[in-house]
């Protein structure tokens, strides 16, 4: 499919995914009064309360907490993960091993420091297929164990496998329920929303989460997360963000709730240019015969592009001319550098308003073999083509690519 047709398909699902978020703030009856928000504890803050409930909306579940005080994506999924289970409990992998911020998490790399391991809870995976599917043969004999709750990450994240479909999502949800009717489906949402036209809690999933300075804040959230689905498992995940007995009442917003309310109303549009800008950097790696996930034209459930550049010379090539393309920190020269929460160095590009924004244009990479490139983001797809241009001519003149 021509580059011009994939960017009218994108273009087109605006629409839809906007008229979703007007009818959430119709119904909810936003207005400028919910800008406003209370000092302190955060007791009675009407905006926030309302901001919740706009989002649950959105993301079609029962109830949602949305909190600047979720210092990341990560640490909204482990406060879901650390609210709902308890010793003893079993957490199920259904795709592989985890994004790298997860296993300390869950304690499998680390020292610990008050991981899911350290609290008595068994972890296991399912290891997807050859082709990086989630194993159907396997999943039966994996559940045959009780289990409180399967682990479904939507994204690729750095692995070289395809994003799952908010409907292959729905229908794994339903062959979980079969086998054990009370086991938990929880989701990493991150990077997905407003990619598809359902998220996965409209699909069966009990509680997904993510990241406000991902697709959801529209480039305009200074920080913070979410979680939504099951109004007793978010207040559970509240409980541990805050404390039993205050859960979801408390946390002031500090006056960022027109920043929140206004990125949500930004955001199908800004997911809508991040995934264009994917389409064009796959299309542009693709003609020059690098292995691209997804292929140009593929479905897309999130907003990353991956690119095998197959040598760490091509990566560090590549992100610094992303970085001097960049309207913040254009200056920088982006180095390897070890990252909290990661396995390896990381080679980041990414000149963001918010700092480590990626629904904004960014590329990161971890050091490691076959050294794919990991890119997400951006506000408008003309920028991701200044970028690749730089990248191209620098890629050229390092002799890493033909002439």
């Amino acid at each position: 499919m021509p580059f011009t047709s994939l960017a009218a398909r994108h273009t087109a699902a605006v629409k839809p995914r906007l008229e979703r978020v007007l009818a959430a703030f119709a119904a909810e009856r936003v207005g400028v009064q919910h800008f406003a928000s209370v000092s302190g504890y955060g007791h009675g803050d009407l905006g926030r309360e309302t901001l919740d409930r706009v989002f649950a909306r959105v993301l079609q579940a029962e109830a949602a907490a949305v909190r600047v005080q979720f210092v990341s994506g990560t640490h909204a999924i482990a406060a879901a993960l650390f609210g709902v289970l308890r010793p003893g409990d079993r957490l199920l992998s259904l795709t592989g091993r985890p994004y790298d911020t997860l296993e300390e998490v869950i304690g499998l790399r680390g020292q610990g420091c008050g991981s899911l391991a350290d609290f008595g809870i068994v972890y296991d995976e399912l290891a997807l297929t050859p082709a990086g599917l989630v194993d159907e043969e396997g999943l039966e004999q994996a559940l045959a164990r009780p289990t409180r709750m399967v682990l479904i990450q939507r994204s690729c994240g750095y692995s070289w496998r395809p994003s799952l479909p908010v409907a292959r999502i729905g229908d794994l949800c339903a062959r979980v329920k079969t086998l054990q009717p009370e086991c938990l489906c929880f989701v990493d949402n991150c990077y997905g929303e407003l990619v598809q036209e359902q998220e996965p809690t409209a699909v069966g999933a009990d509680l997904i989460a993510g990241s406000l300075i991902k697709n959801l804040g529209g480039t305009l959230a200074p920080g913070g997360g979410y979680v939504a689905g099951r109004a007793d498992l978010v207040e559970l995940a509240c409980c541990r963000l805050t404390a039993p007995g205050i859960g979801s009442e408390g946390g002031s917003s500090f006056d960022l709730n027109r920043l929140l309310f206004q990125g949500l109303f930004l955001a199908p549009q800004m997911v809508a240019e991040a995934l264009i800008g994917a389409e064009l950097v796959a299309q542009t790696f693709a003609d020059l015969g690098f292995a691209v996930n997804p292929l140009p034209g593929a479905e897309r459930s999130d907003t990353i592009q991956a690119v095998r550049l197959g040598s760490p010379e091509a990566l560090k090539v590549v992100c610094r001319a992303f970085q001097a393309a960049s309207p913040v920190g254009s200056y920088l020269d982006p180095v390897p550098a070890p990252m909290p929460g990661y396995a390896s160095e990381l080679l980041m590009a990414g000149g963001s308003f918010i700092d480590g924004s990626t629904s904004e244009f960014s590329a990161d990479a971890p050091l490691r073999e076959p050294y794919n490139l990991y890119v997400q983001g951006g506000t408008h797809h003309a920028h991701v083509a200044i970028a690749l241009e730089r990248a191209l001519a620098a890629l050229r003149e390092a002799g890493l690519i033909g002439g």
